[in-house]
Formats: C-alpha cells, sequence, structure tokens
C-alpha cells in the first residue's frame, strides 16, 4: 500500500479494537503515524496541545460509545473549534442505530462503519479506509 505522510488519530477506548486497527495496518503496510486517545476528552487535549505536543491527524477514526466523552460530543466539540473543525472523521463503531448514525452524518462524517466482527474483515475495512484517505491525498491532475 502505498505510504502517505499524513498522520491518523484513534479515539476508542476498547484496547482489543485498538490493538485491531493496530494489526491491519501493519498488515496493510500503512506506515502513517497513529496516535491513540481512549476518549474525546483526550482526543481534544490531545489536538489542541494540552496534554503532549500537539497532533494534527488528517483523518480522525472515532468511536461512539466512550467514557468521559462520547463520539457525538466530541464531533460537536470539534467542529465548534475553528482550528480543527475541518479535519475529517470516519466513525468506526459497533453501533448500527440510525440515530447516530443520522447525528454523525450532521456533524459532516466522511463514513460510518460499523466494526466488523471477524479479523478478515476488520483488515477488508481498513484496507478499503487506506484507499479512501490515499486516494483523498492524491494530487489530481
Amino acid at each position: 500500500m502505498k505510504n502517505n505522510t499524513f498522520s491518523i488519530m484513534l479515539v476508542d477506548d476498547d484496547e482489543i479494537d485498538v490493538m485491531s486497527v493496530t494489526r491491519a495496518f501493519k498488515k496493510l503496510n500503512i506506515t502513517n503515524p497513529l496516535y491513540v486517545a481512549n476518549n474525546g476528552v483526550d482526543a481534544l487535549a490531545m489536538l489542541r496541545g494540552e496534554s503532549r505536543p500537539q497532533i494534527s491527524p488528517r483523518i480522525i477514526l472515532l468511536d461512539l460509545n466512550m467514557p468521559k466523552m462520547g463520539g457525538i460530543e466530541f464531533l460537536e466539540q470539534l467542529r465548534k473549534d475553528q482550528t480543527l473543525h475541518a479535519i475529517t472523521v470516519v466513525i468506526l463503531t459497533t453501533s448500527n442505530e440510525d440515530r447516530d448514525r443520522i447525528q454523525a452524518y450532521d456533524l459532516n462524517v466522511a463514513g460510518y462503519i460499523v466494526k466488523p466482527v471477524t479479523p478478515s474483515n476488520f483488515v477488508k475495512a481498513m484496507a478499503t479506509l487506506n484507499k479512501y484517505w490515499t486516494l483523498s491525498e492524491t494530487p489530481h491532475d
């Protein structure tokens, strides 16, 4: 897979899901820097440089069901912040609720993926995302 230099943030409190994303990236040779936050509060602090050196990911993979600050509340805060509002966000969640999907798209997410159960399907989902962001980042004539 093509390597782009931009970073990716994963906001997810489930250690197994974080490991699944990490393994899928490794299997697909996705070498973009991956930053992990366990909830929306920590993610905003990382994005604003409040907890460590500020990071500027091009894409955020966001779970919806998290402690402290869930995904929808995080998205609301992100979209209100003038310096962060344009970051591409893809929902990666176990929630297949129409209400969650509608709220997410109302907050301008680029996609909504229900987390696959099997490892092979998880790798396929990450491969599809990699194709998406590779195409999005490639200059077109």
